[in-house]
């Protein structure tokens, strides 16, 4: 327990993006004013976003948190993939906040507990909850939504081992089931085609991107399967569709596609980043 009052260290800044609060501030409100995006006609209940180093998919991320941007919210829940190998299906932290560069976020470990029991109740299989882990899929989501949203939020940490779809599903519908009636945002973090040639890089995401914007979690995981398409998170934006549509969303826009290649020329080996919204209509 002792664990649970500590504060997640980042193994990540000063790398994947600054470790100097104003440079990050900068940095990230860039994107976030750079991007043009649609007028939506509703409320947004999620996003999609990317989750490399921001030199390579910053500038998409920023399509995604503009579409929250000034949004008020008391919770957010990011779920992204977990990289290393680790027996358990989800898993999130022990420790009681996240820090950044921008500042120390709280993590709500009593929903933590609840989603465990609602996990367990549901599919038999709860969190695992982990000290210092190195994940950069969470992390690199947070100064996003430090600098976007127009208040303080708790944070509702998961990260998804690839799972089955039955399981997959039980964790968006149990996510749905602990945040109805709270003022929470949903983050899915992933990547999209990874080491292609552009060309090619460029057919995957787009079928990703299809099922995605189709608002089809059983069709993300059928590409991913199939090798239609491909997104290292597959299985974290399944459930957060899943979830989103069980908190009343009906509609997904595709807001950007990029790839590495457009950043460092390189169209060789590329990887592809995709940012979306998804809402429910006014």
């Amino acid at each position: 327990m002792k664990e649970r009052l500590t504060v997640r260290p980042s193994p990540i800044a000063g790398s994947w993006y600054p470790d100097d609060a104003a440079r990050l501030a900068e940095l990230v409100d860039s994107f976030i004013q750079q991007a043009e995006i649609p007028t939506f006609e509703g409320e947004v209940k999620a996003v999609i976003a990317p989750h490399a180093g921001y030199r390579y998919s910053g500038r998409t991320a920023g399509y995604a948190f503009r579409a929250v941007k000034g949004l008020e919210v008391d919770l957010v829940a990011v779920v992204s993939p977990f990289h290393d190998y680790h027996p358990a299906p989800f898993l999130t932290t022990v420790h009681g906040a996240y820090w950044t560069p921008l500042g120390e976020i709280s993590v709500d470990l009593e929903l933590i507990a609840l989603l465990d029991g609602a996990l367990r109740k549901e599919c038999g299989v709860g969190m695992t909850a982990l000290a210092r882990d190195r994940e950069h899929s969470l992390e690199i989501e947070l100064p996003f939504l430090q600098r976007s949203l127009g208040r303080d939020f708790r944070l509702l940490p998961v990260m998804v081992r690839p799972v089955t779809p039955p399981l997959a599903r039980s964790l968006g519908m149990c996510l749905a089931s602990i945040l109805e009636g709270r003022r929470a945002l949903l983050v899915a973090s992933t990547d999209l085609s990874h080491f292609y040639r552009e060309a090619d890089a460029n057919l995957l995401d787009r079928q990703m991107l299809k099922q995605i914007g189709a608002f089809s979690p059983e069709g993300v995981l059928a590409a991913e399967e199939t090798g239609a398409g491909f997104a290292c998170g597959a299985y974290a934006v399944a459930a957060v569709l899943w979830a989103a549509r069980r908190m009343g969303a009906d509609t997904v826009t595709v807001l950007h596609h990029s790839t590495s290649a457009d950043e460092t020329g390189d169209r060789s080996a590329v990887v592809g980043y995709g940012a979306a919204a998804v809402f429910r209509r006014a």
